[in-house]
């Protein structure tokens, strides 16, 4: 209660609450039991609802607590009044499916019908179902916090909102303690496939890779290679039979559109994984016309070139400029 009178005092327009909640925590952490997290949170909730702000409640360690211990806090702090409550996969240990059962607010019977045989529901089984439990259970906002420790943040991020999840916390470049928490880009990049027209209109799409920029110079960081949207080889082809299909229609190998973050697409072709498509569409850049078997010729030469040491562009532009040209590309224009 004083930290939260302390708050009250600076100014702000809200709190934020934050419990741990697992047996783990509650011995080695702050040593409460629940008894005393739920009273306390209903009397801060009350008090600071009393001031006129908004309030959040969250419980900490959410998908390694006890479901009952949960179903007795999130419907005490929901009476109380929290205009928002979280869970938390606090050290990255849930998947998908645990959130968004969990999400729903769906109980799990204490038996299932497996084959021909019952198996019993273990109390970690029935712990494992959050989101869509607790749906019903609330009638206020349900935010999430996801950790990436086992590379589920931005998969569970997802399964929450289809639950009934109506926040979900994102970092730029998933920056945050250990292996960070659901990353702003990745998520928006999954969100844009489901719901690309809300997306699209809602945000501003093409400000990620100079945001994501700004905050890798600042944190002193590079932005991984292969980070959704922005990483280097995000919009990159490499092999031969990916660089023809592109060419002819993008949405062959790509989901996602680069002009909708305002970036392009590589099609690349110094390496020996190069296809004749991709050496015909570089030589037509380069202003050259050639016969396909021709460019086949060029192919086999840039191939095994790279086998035999690193090539860059000029080297595949010199072996496709040093390449004969067609003898009517040689004439002048209305000779005959």
């Amino acid at each position: 209660m004083q930290d939260a009178q302390l708050a009250i005092g600076t100014g702000v327009h809200g709190l934020d609450i934050v419990f741990g909640t697992s047996s783990i925590l509650r011995e080695h952490s702050h040593g409460k039991d629940m008894a005393y997290i739920i009273e306390t949170a209903q009397e801060v909730i009350k008090f600071v609802k009393s001031k006129g702000l908004e309030v959040r409640f969250s419980s900490e360690d959410s998908f390694r607590s006890d479901w009952d211990d949960l179903v007795a806090l999130y419907t005490a702090v929901d009476r109380a009044g929290v205009d928002r409550v979280g869970i938390a996969d606090t050290v990255g240990c849930a998947n998908p499916r645990q959130v968004f059962d969990v999400s729903l607010g769906i109980f799990i019977p204490l038996v299932l019908l497996s084959g021909s045989r019952l198996v019993m529901i273990t109390d970690a089984d029935r712990a494992s179902q959050l989101v869509q439990k607790l749906r019903n259970i609330v009638s206020c906002d349900i935010e999430t916090h996801f950790h990436n420790d086992t590379g589920c943040a931005i998969g569970n991020s997802f399964c929450a909102l289809e639950a009934g999840a109506t926040h979900v916390d994102t970092a730029v470049l998933g920056i945050g303690e250990r292996n960070g928490i659901t990353p702003l880009g990745g998520f928006l990049a999954r969100m844009v496939v489901n719901s690309p027209e809300y997306c699209k209109s809602k945000y501003q799409l093409s400000m990620i890779k100079e945001i994501e920029d700004l905050v890798a110079v600042a944190a002193q960081i590079n932005t991984p290679f292969n980070n959704p949207i922005t990483g280097f080889c995000a919009f990159s082809h490499k092999a031969g039979i990916h660089a023809k299909a592109i060419l002819a229609d993008p949405s062959t190998y790509e989901v996602l559109d680069p002009a909708d973050f305002g970036l392009e697409r590589y099609i690349h072709f110094h390496s020996r994984l190069t296809g004749w498509n991709a050496i015909k569409s570089r030589a037509e850049q380069l202003g050259l016309h050639m016969p396909n078997d021709q460019i086949k010729e060029i192919t086999a030469r840039i191939k095994a070139l790279a086998d035999v040491r690193p090539i860059a562009i000029d080297d595949v532009d010199s072996l496709i400029r040093a390449s004969p040209k067609p003898a009517q590309d040689a004439l002048p224009n209305g000779s005959s």
